[in-house]
């Protein structure tokens, strides 16, 4: 009987841990969706963001230093590799 119950509390946490993952994900996707129509906004409307941190980025891609600018980028923001990557590889287009 208690293999039963184990088992039953063990399958409610897999579930529980599965479902948490999925919305964290769809969470992510619309994060990311809303920081992408952000970014077109500010360009578009041509408004600089300061964002404390980022000027040493900034000279890290002048300097052409990419991977250290990607690295900063993700410890001054808390992204991940692809979000720093893409906004590194944007600040080298301005």
């Amino acid at each position: 009987m208690d293999v039963i119950a184990l088992s039953a509390v063990a399958l409610a946490l897999l579930t529980a841990v599965i479902g948490s993952e999925a919305r964290l994900s769809r969470l992510d996707k619309r994060m990311r969706r809303i920081e992408h129509k952000l970014d077109l906004l500010t360009g578009r409307l041509d408004v600089r963001v300061d964002d404390p941190g980022l000027d040493e980025v900034a000279a890290l891609v002048r300097d052409g230093r990419t991977i250290e600018a990607i690295k900063k980028y993700r410890d001054v923001t808390g992204a991940g590799l692809r979000e720093a990557k893409e906004a590194v590889e944007r600040m080298g287009t301005r």
